[in-house]
């Protein structure tokens, strides 16, 4: 097999306020995807961060009484924080209230062409919480569709990038997947909007405007990019772009593989304002992005001013973190939106884990202890992964890990009730029954990895030479 070089990035959050299950969703979606790229051998850089320039920062300080760049550390600490207490594996977590961002941001400035680039007087409506300009037929009853709240008028002079220059190589480029959108009704909606007719959009605001917050214009002291310009190029300052470039060549220049994992509320900035910014400053696009929805609660979108925010740290305190990511890969359907329910996390950890996965780790433990034995450590192939499962993962259909797990589960039970190794006097053929239940589940364990990194390790250890039966792996509640 080819080792591939991928590059994954998260979308960065806006450092406002503590992070809620949505972004968990997000990140460990994500974290899933490279785990399980770098378990098939192939060479991973995954990245995530902070989106610490907006105007939403600034008026959050302002209304906690404290700095911007205190509260955007603060907040950004949180978020980061997510890696351990989620188990996720992101190589570098990029703050955009950097130098070194500053720095690449401005550089992606000015390599775009000069004639993508210019000034004029503007007057719009402005959705603070988007950070998005929005026209009258967009809004719904005078409102923002995404935050339902109403928008500001804005009129000031800024900078503009001519996304009308890049209409059809975007039409083409999404058309043919050389920019794979997946699923296919985000694809259609991105090149709906594309094919409605284009409009050049803003690329600055006025420092005043901005409180003086944000990456500085190239040039003109006035200006503060807006912030989805600077944002969108974390991807590349990720990589050390505009400073040390060795993996930015790696990752980015080099690889075929430069994969975004974003939310639906964010699809135009990545599919259409994005690549064209890439084309201007001539460089690779992204080759994928996977376009999830929302997680919401009771059929609403989690908001901080609706008060259903779910902390994930709060989660996995109370079921552990294997139960959690579960839940949000298995039971959130990865195209969709999907509901979270802490009673229908109950019921799939007690049915799924406890006494799926964990009764049946725990009956064969107890068989391999009994017969005071001492078993192999199989090698595990390289082709783990049928190619089933294999295309659902590459296409972020994580519904998968469901499947996966039932019929190993099913395939061991039967082969331990058809066997009963209990009744078996002779120990060769006894060793041979139980070794050949103990390699379906090691193998079932590697299959587990990218998904329960802790309980697939805890399986793996367990069932290794002599075996002696351990604590539930997910003791009943």
């Amino acid at each position: 097999m080819n080792k591939q070089k991928y590059y994954i990035t998260t979308a960065i959050p806006y450092v406002n306020a503590r992070p809620h299950i949505g972004h968990a969703l997000e990140f460990v979606q994500a974290d899933a995807f490279a785990r399980f790229q770098r378990l098939v051998k192939n060479d991973v850089f995954f990245a995530s961060g902070s989106d610490e320039n907006s105007l939403k920062n600034v008026q959050a300080a302002e209304k906690e009484k404290i700095q911007t760049k205190e509260l955007v550390k603060k907040y950004a600490d949180n978020f980061e924080n997510l890696k351990d207490s989620l188990n996720l594996t992101f190589d570098v977590f990029n703050r955009t209230a950097t130098e070194a961002h500053y720095k690449g941001a401005q550089k992606l400035w000015q390599n775009c062409k000069k004639e993508d680039i210019y000034k004029k007087s503007y007057k719009g409506l402005y959705c603070v919480g988007c950070e998005q300009f929005y026209t009258k037929d967009e809004l719904v009853e005078g409102k923002c569709p995404e935050h339902l709240t109403t928008p500001e008028e804005i009129e000031e002079e800024n900078y503009f990038f001519k996304l009308t220059n890049y209409q059809k190589i975007l039409e083409d480029l999404i058309e043919s997947d050389k920019l794979k959108i997946i699923p296919q009704t985000r694809k259609n909606e991105v090149l709906s909007f594309i094919k409605g007719g284009l409009e050049d959009f803003s690329i600055s605001r006025s420092k005043s405007r901005a409180r003086d917050w944000g990456v500085p214009v190239p040039n003109d002291e006035d200006q503060i990019m807006y912030v989805w310009f600077d944002a969108l190029a974390t991807y590349l300052t990720a990589l050390g772009y505009g400073k040390d470039e060795k993996l930015f060549k790696k990752y980015w220049l080099e690889s075929k593989n430069r994969v975004h994992v974003i939310g639906k509320g964010i699809i135009r900035f990545h599919a259409v304002y994005w690549p064209a910014m890439l084309e201007s400053a001539r460089l690779p696009l992204p080759t994928t992005e996977f376009v999830h929805g929302y997680a919401t609660v009771e059929g609403q979108k989690i908001s901080k001013s609706l008060g259903n925010t779910i902390d994930p740290e709060t989660l996995v305190k109370k079921y552990g973190v294997d139960v959690v990511r579960y839940y949000l890969l298995r039971e959130i359907p990865s195209y969709n939106d999907g509901d979270f329910s802490e009673k229908r996390l109950l019921e799939i950890y007690n049915g799924e884990l406890a006494n799926g996965l964990g009764n049946t780790v725990a009956r064969l433990a107890k068989l391999a202890e009994n017969s005071n034995l001492e078993f192999e450590k199989p090698s595990i192939p390289e082709q783990i992964f049928v190619k089933e499962e294999v295309d659902a993962i590459n296409n972020f259909w994580f519904e998968t890990l469901h499947n996966i797990l039932v019929v190993h589960l099913q395939k061991i039970d039967q082969h331990i009730n058809q066997h009963s190794p209990w009744l078996i006097k002779d120990k060769n053929q006894l060793k041979n029954v139980l070794q050949e239940e103990i390699n379906a589940l090691r193998k079932l364990a590697y299959k587990l990895l990218p998904f329960l990194p802790q309980t697939a390790e805890k399986i793996l250890k367990q069932f290794t030479g002599e075996i002696k039966s351990q604590p539930a792996l997910f003791p009943r509640i």
